[in-house]
């Protein structure tokens, strides 16, 4: 099972680290403007981030490579 992870930066990272990252680096505002999605223009919390982004799986990714991009270049 290592071997298939061993590219992958994301591994070992929660869903939830990301959110908070990225949430503490650009701020609710920026990262709305950044990544359109309402759980973070409307109730902004780590929670209902959580729960929109486990449940749409599109968004995950938009989340996903923007924390690439901002932390991995």
């Amino acid at each position: 099972m290592a071997e298939q992870q061993k590219n992958n930066p994301l591994h070992g990272i929660t869903l939830e680290k990301i959110v908070t990252d990225l949430q503490v680096h650009y701020g609710w505002e920026k990262l709305g403007s950044l990544i359109r999605i309402d759980c973070f223009n409307n109730n902004q919390t780590i929670k209902s981030s959580l729960k929109f982004l486990r449940r749409m799986p599109w968004a995950r990714k938009k989340v996903e490579e923007l924390y690439l991009e901002t932390f991995y270049k």
